[in-house]
C-alpha cells in the first residue's frame, strides 16, 4: 500500500509534503507532485501537511480521483525508483491523465 496524490495538487504543487517526507519519495512533475510507490514507507507524514488535501491513503482515495493511483504509479514507468527525489530534477512531464487536464483554477 502507498499514499496517492490526487487532482487538488494539479497546478498547485505546494511542496509542504516534500519537506515533511522522511524518505524523499515525492517527486515533482510539470503540473503536480507524485509519490513513488516503491519508495513510500506509508508513514503518513505527508497527508496532514498538504494545504489542498490532495494526499490520500491508497484505499481512501475519493471515487472521483481513483485514476490518480494509476497516474502516480505510471509516472514512474520511465523514471523507475531513483532512490530519492533530491537526486532528480523537476520533470518537464506529467502522467498523460494530468497532462490532459485543463488548467486548474484557484
Amino acid at each position: 500500500m502507498t499514499y496517492v496524490i490526487a487532482q487538488p495538487c494539479v497546478d498547485t504543487k505546494d511542496r509542504a509534503c516534500v519537506d515533511e517526507c522522511p524518505v524523499d519519495c515525492i517527486y515533482e512533475g510539470k503540473r503536480m507532485l507524485y509519490i513513488q510507490p516503491d519508495e513510500c514507507v506509508d508513514c503518513g507524514a505527508c497527508e496532514p501537511v498538504c494545504p489542498v488535501e490532495a494526499i490520500f491513503y491508497e484505499d481512501d482515495v475519493p471515487e472521483e480521483w481513483k485514476e490518480f493511483y494509476t497516474a502516480n504509479v505510471g509516472f514512474f514507468d520511465e523514471v523507475g525508483s531513483p532512490g530519492g527525489a533530491a537526486r532528480t530534477d523537476v520533470s518537464d512531464k506529467d502522467h498523460p491523465l494530468v497532462a490532459a487536464l485543463p488548467p486548474q483554477e484557484d
